[in-house]
C-alpha cells in the first residue's frame, strides 16, 4: 500500500506585521508572494502564501500575520525551526547578504552532512539555511539574488520534544517515514523519496523552555498527500489509532485535515491539487487578493479592514 504522506506540504507560523512579514520575505529571502488571502476561520486577518514561482508544496510557508500580536516563545510542543534547502557553496553569499540587512546570524554548523548557518525573522521565527547538493528543485527570480544561490524550497522541519517516541511512532508508523540518520540529540526522518522538503528532524534539548504560540512561532505544519482518497485513508487509520481528526476541510488550493501529535505540535495533511493555480494564472499568482466563496459578498468590508499590503 502507497504510503499516507510523502513530505512537507506547507508550515504555517504567525507574525505581527503584515507589511513587515511580505517584505522580508519577497526581498530578503527572494521568495515569491504566490497567494494573498484571508484566514478561512478568520477573514478579518491575511493568509500570506510564499513558495517558489510555482508555488509547489514543499517549498510554501505561510503567514497568519494577526497585526500586533504579542510575541511568542519557541521551544517544545513546537516546530522549532524552519529550513531552506541552498545549493552547495552558497553559506558565504548568504551570510554577506543577511548581515547587509542587519540580521544577527549564528555561527555556521555542520549537520548530518549539511552546513548550516541560523537566524530569525522580524517576529522572531527561527529560520534556517542549509547547503544542499544536487537539490533539483528550480529557484524563484529574484533581481537581487543570483539563481545559483538562491532558495530551492524547503529543506526539512525541526520538531522540538521532550519525550519524543510516540511521535517518532507516529511518524514511521501511519506516516510513511523512516528513519534516516542520527546525531547527537536529533534524529531526522525522510519520507518518499528522501530528499530535501521531505526530512523532518526530531529534537531533544532539555535546555529549551516549553513552546508558547504567538508572533514568530509556527502555527502547524502540513504534509503532502496525492489526492483526496488517499487523505480519506490517513483519517480512517489515524481515527482507528486513538487520533482526533478533524472533518475534511476545503482550503480551495488543498484539501486538508488536522489532528494533533502527542505534545501537541498540531498535524495537518494537505492535498496536493487543485493547486494555486485555480484562481489565478501562473503569471498572476498572488497579484490580488482572493477570498473563498463564503467571502466574496463581504470583500468591501473585508478589504477595507485589512491593512494595505502594497
Amino acid at each position: 500500500m502507497a504510503p499516507l504522506t510523502h513530505g512537507i506540504h506547507h508550515i504555517t507560523a504567525m507574525a505581527s506585521d503584515a507589511r513587515r512579514n511580505l517584505a522580508f520575505y519577497t526581498q530578503i529571502l527572494g521568495l515569491r508572494l504566490v497567494k494573498q488571502t484571508v484566514n478561512f476561520d478568520d477573514p478579518g486577518t491575511y493568509h500570506l502564501y510564499y513558495a517558489n514561482y510555482e508555488g509547489a508544496p514543499g517549498t510554501v510557508l505561510t503567514f497568519f500575520p494577526w497585526p500586533g500580536l504579542r510575541r511568542g516563545r519557541p521551544g517544545t510542543g513546537q516546530v522549532y525551526a524552519t529550513a531552506f534547502s541552498i545549493p552547495a557553496g552558497s553559506l558565504p553569499y548568504w551570510q554577506e547578504r543577511l548581515r547587509s540587512h542587519q540580521l544577527a546570524l549564528a555561527a555556521p554548523v555542520q549537520r548530518i552532512g549539511g552546513n548550516v548557518i541560523g537566524f530569525a525573522d522580524p517576529d522572531g521565527l527561527i529560520l534556517e539555511l542549509i547547503e544542499t547538493a544536487g537539490d533539483p528543485r528550480p529557484p524563484t527570480p529574484h533581481p537581487d539574488i543570483p539563481a545559483a544561490h538562491a532558495i530551492r524550497g524547503f529543506h526539512s522541519a525541526t520538531l522540538a520534544l521532550s519525550q519524543p517516541d510516540e511521535t517518532a511512532a507516529l511518524l514511521t508508523g501511519l506516516m510513511g517515514y523512516r528513519e534516516s540518520r542520527r546525531e547527537a540529540n536529533r534524529v531526522r526522518y525522510a519520507a518518499g523519496d528522501g530528499q530535501p522538503g521531505t526530512f523532518v528532524d526530531v529534537l531533544v534539548d532539555p535546555s529549551l523552555p516549553r513552546g508558547l504560540n504567538g508572533a514568530g512561532t509556527v502555527h502547524h505544519i502540513a504534509y503532502r498527500t496525492p489526492d483526496d482518497a488517499t487523505e480519506l485513508r490517513a483519517k480512517a487509520l489515524l481515527e482507528r489509532n486513538g487520533f482526533q481528526v478533524s472533518p475534511v476541510m476545503d482550503r480551495n488550493y488543498f484539501h486538508s485535515i488536522y489532528y494533533r501529535e502527542p505534545e501537541g505540535i498540531l498535524f495537518e495533511i494537505a492535498t496536493d491539487p487543485p493547486g494555486f493555480t485555480v484562481d489565478e494564472s501562473l503569471e498572476q499568482l498572488g497579484s490580488g487578493l482572493r477570498l473563498p466563496a463564503k467571502y466574496e459578498a463581504r470583500r468591501a468590508d473585508i478589504e477595507a479592514a485589512l491593512p494595505p499590503l502594497a
